[in-house]
């Protein structure tokens, strides 16, 4: 069996690790450039669509609590 020569040799732990990183932070890089970044008005148009959504919503919400609510308090009333 033959020995293995330095050039032969697997680097070790820390050199191997590097280069690991290192082609992390390269793919990553070139990963964001491919991105299809929205404009400032694509951006305010859709946080404008967002907070009415969330105005909606919230507001359903509050009716049917509201209503509930009101529900409870008359079958408590009724009981009495």
């Amino acid at each position: 069996m033959a020995k293995k020569t330095d050039k032969e040799k697997k680097p070790n732990i820390f050199v191997r690790a590097g280069r690991r990183i290192k082609k992390f932070f390269r793919d990553t890089k070139s990963e964001i450039k491919k991105i299809a970044w929205p404009t400032p008005k694509a951006t305010f148009k859709n946080m404008g669509i967002v907070l009415l959504a969330i105005v909606i919503i919230g507001a359903f919400i509050f009716a049917l609590d509201s209503g509930l609510y009101a529900l409870l308090g008359l079958v408590m009333h009724v009981s009495n």
